[in-house]
C-alpha cells in the first residue's frame, strides 16, 4: 500500500510543477500587460475614437440616403476619404453606436494583430523551445504598446486589421514554398487549399482596395517574380473595385473623379503626426508645403533602394524581412504616413531581436583560430577579443532602442503647427524630435539586416532554381 501511494505521488508531481510554472507564466503575462497599460497612459495621448467617429459617421449619413462625400464630421473640415469598398465594408458599423464600433474594432484589430504575432514568432520559438502561448501572450501587449498600435486603437483606424490581411499573404506565400506540409494530412478539399496558399494575394488585393498604400507589395511580388501571387492581388483588388462600381456607382464615380485628387482632406503635410518623407522635408523647410522636386528625387532614391534591399533579403530566404522592407519603404515614400501607419516597425524590431539572437548562438558554435585541427586545410575562424560575448550586441541594441523609441514617442512634446509656431521653436534638439519617428524609418529602409536562411523553403527554392540553372548552363 506505501509502495503503491509513492507511485501515486510521483505520477502527480510533474504535473504539479507544469501546473505552477503554467500559473509563474500566466502571472508573468498580466504584469507585462498592465505594464504596457500603464505605458500607454504615460507615453499616449488622449483618445476619444477620434477617426472612428468620422467613419461612423459617414455611414450613418451614407445609411439615412445621403451622398457618403458629401458628409462633413461636426465642428472639423474632415469627411470619409476611403474608396467606396472601405464605405460598404464598414457599413455594418451604422448599426452600432460610435463607441460600440470603437470597441468592436479595437477588439478586432487586437485579434489580428495576436494572430500575426503567433505567424511571425512561431519559427522563432520553434527554433528557440519557447512556448507559442507564453511568447505571444508577452509581445501582444509590447506591440499593442507602441505609437502606431495604440494611436490606431485610440484613434479607431483599421492599420492592423490591414496589416494583418498583407501579413497573411506573407504565410500563403511560405505555405506555397513549402508545398504545404499541411496539405498532405488536410482532411477537407478546403483545409488542402488554405494550406497551398494558392490563395496568397488575396490580403494584399483586398488592403489595396482600402488604401493605396499596399500596391508597392504587388510591384515587389512582381519585382520577385512571384507571379500567381501579383496576379491575384491585382485582380482581387480590380474585381472588388468593379464590384463597387456596380453596387454604389455613383459614389465610385465620385470617389475616383473627385476625391481622390483632393490632397486638403487629408492634412498639411507639415503636420507633426506626419512621419513621412514628405513631412520630414516639409518640416526642415518650416513649410507648410513640401518641397517637390526635392521629394521626388528622395523618394526616388528610397524606393529603389528599399526595393532592392527587399529582392536582396528574400533572395538570401528571409521574406518577413523582405516584406518589413517593403512596408517601411512604403511609410517613408508615402505623401502622408502618419504615426498610426507605422506598424511596419512591429515586424522590425522582431527581425532585429531575432537577427540578435541567431548571430549570438551562431558565434557559439565557432571554434577559434588556432585552437585545434582546421576542416579540409581551411583555418578556423578568428573572432575579435570580444567574441562571443557581445555579438548580435549592436542588434538587440537597435532592436531595443527601436521599441523604446517608439514606445515613448517623442514627437509629441515638440509638436509645432504653421502658421502659429515655427517648427525650429525648440532649437535642432527639438527638430530631431518632432522628426524622430521619420529618420528611424529612413535608418530602417537603408540599414535594416536580414536572416539569411530564416525562410528555408525559400531558401531552398532560390537554391533549387539556382541548381537548375547551373546544369543548363
Amino acid at each position: 500500500m506505501p509502495t503503491s501511494v509513492g507511485r501515486r505521488t510521483n505520477r502527480l508531481a510533474p504535473t504539479s510543477r507544469v501546473d505552477r510554472r503554467t500559473v509563474v507564466r500566466l502571472g508573468v503575462v498580466a504584469t507585462v500587460s498592465y505594464v504596457a497599460w500603464l505605458a500607454i497612459g504615460a507615453f499616449g495621448r488622449p483618445y476619444n475614437f477620434f477617426d472612428m467617429k468620422i467613419y461612423h459617421g459617414a455611414v450613418v449619413w451614407w445609411a439615412s440616403g445621403n451622398e457618403l462625400y458629401d458628409f462633413v464630421a461636426p465642428s472639423t473640415t474632415l469627411g470619409f476619404t476611403y474608396p467606396p469598398f472601405a464605405g460598404l465594408v464598414m457599413l455594418p458599423m451604422s448599426w452600432l453606436p460610435v463607441d460600440g464600433a470603437g470597441f468592436v474594432n479595437a477588439l478586432a484589430s487586437i485579434g489580428a494583430l495576436a494572430v500575426v504575432l503567433a505567424a511571425l514568432l512561431r519559427p522563432i520559438v520553434d527554433r528557440l523551445g519557447w512556448p507559442l502561448w507564453f511568447t505571444v501572450g508577452i509581445a501582444t501587449p509590447l506591440a499593442v504598446a507602441v505609437e502606431p498600435s495604440r494611436e490606431t486603437l485610440g484613434y479607431g483606424q483599421v492599420n492592423l486589421l490591414l496589416f494583418a490581411l498583407i501579413m497573411a499573404d506573407m504565410v500563403g506565400l511560405r505555405w506555397r514554398a513549402k508545398r504545404g506540409t499541411h496539405h498532405e494530412t488536410a482532411d477537407s478539399p478546403l483545409a488542402r487549399f488554405v494550406y497551398s496558399g494558392a490563395w496568397a494575394g488575396v490580403g494584399i488585393g483586398l488592403a489595396t482596395a482600402v488604401k493605396l498604400t499596399p500596391a508597392l507589395f504587388v510591384a515587389y511580388l512582381m519585382l520577385t517574380r512571384q507571379w500567381r501571387a501579383a496576379l491575384t492581388a491585382v485582380g482581387t483588388t480590380i474585381g472588388v473595385t468593379i464590384a463597387s462600381f456596380g453596387v454604389v456607382g455613383e459614389e465610385s464615380r465620385a470617389y475616383f473623379t473627385s476625391v481622390l485628387w483632393q490632397t486638403e482632406r487629408v492634412g498639411a503635410a507639415d503636420m507633426t503626426a506626419n512621419q513621412s518623407l514628405a513631412g520630414l522635408l516639409a518640416r526642415l523647410y518650416d513649410s507648410i508645403e513640401t518641397p517637390g522636386l526635392l521629394w521626388l528625387a528622395f523618394s526616388v532614391l528610397l524606393l529603389a533602394l528599399g526595393l532592392s534591399r527587399a529582392i536582396s533579403a528574400r533572395a538570401d530566404g528571409d521574406e518577413l524581412t523582405a516584406f518589413t522592407l517593403v512596408g517601411l519603404t512604403a511609410n517613408v515614400i508615402s505623401p502622408i504616413s502618419w504615426s498610426h501607419h507605422l506598424i511596419w516597425v512591429i515586424p522590425a524590431i522582431i527581425v532585429l531581436a531575432d537577427a540578435a539572437v541567431r548571430r549570438r548562438d551562431a558565434s557559439r558554435g565557432l571554434p577559434l583560430r588556432g585552437s585545434g585541427p582546421s576542416a579540409n586545410g581551411v583555418p578556423a575562424l578568428r573572432p575579435p577579443i570580444w567574441y562571443p560575448t557581445l555579438t548580435g550586441l549592436r542588434h538587440g541594441a537597435g532592436a531595443l532602442g527601436l521599441y523604446l523609441l517608439f514606445l515613448i514617442s517623442p514627437i509629441w512634446p515638440y509638436e509645432h503647427q504653421l502658421p502659429e509656431v515655427s517648427h525650429y521653436q525648440d532649437g535642432l534638439f527639438g527638430a530631431l524630435m518632432e522628426n524622430s519617428l521619420a529618420i528611424a524609418l529612413i535608418v530602417l529602409v537603408a540599414a535594416l539586416p536580414w536572416r539569411p536562411g530564416a525562410e528555408p523553403a525559400f531558401y531552398h527554392d532560390r537554391l533549387s532554381r539556382g541548381g537548375a540553372l547551373a546544369a543548363r548552363r
